[in-house]
């Protein structure tokens, strides 16, 4: 894959260091592909906190309908990583979520992932819009337009 940073373009005001334990290194001594998903789980998280403050998840549901990620180059366990994210853009029922795996000392990106979330509602079992309240929150903590024209 070419190494390249296809968000480099992005502003990325969230940035969320993370701690490798032992337990997430493979046999190669370079962090497994499998967890980086845990990393770019837990940015996300820490995310919708920043932006939102308590969420209500009973009232305000999102699934995953779409997640793809790049892995560039290793991480191994003495490096200094930090999961940056940002929305990127918002339509009726969706978003889109960009997420960065970087070594904060010399600032190479490690990995990518875009995640497509939707609203969904967990009495009818369906897609739902995107609160309005959440399409200001995102735009607002972002300090752009992020509706898809």
């Amino acid at each position: 894959m070419e190494k390249t940073d296809k968000y480099k373009d992005i502003k990325f005001r969230h940035v969320m260091p993370i701690q490798l334990r032992f337990n997430d290194l493979d046999r190669l001594g370079h962090v497994n592909n499998a967890v980086y998903f845990s990393f770019y789980d837990l940015a996300k998280t820490h995310y919708f906190t920043d932006v939102f403050g308590t969420i209500d998840w009973e009232e305000h549901v999102t699934i995953i309908a779409s997640l793809h990620s790049d892995f560039y180059a290793p991480i191994f366990f003495d490096e200094k990583i930090a999961v940056e994210t940002a929305v990127a853009e918002i339509g009726n029922k969706s978003f889109k979520l960009l997420q960065r795996g970087v070594n904060t000392e010399t600032g190479e990106v490690k990995c990518s992932c875009e995640t497509v979330m939707v609203g969904y509602n967990l009495k009818t079992l369906q897609a739902e819009p995107i609160p309005q309240e959440w399409k200001d929150a995102f735009c607002a903590y972002e300090g752009r337009d992020l509706l898809r024209k």
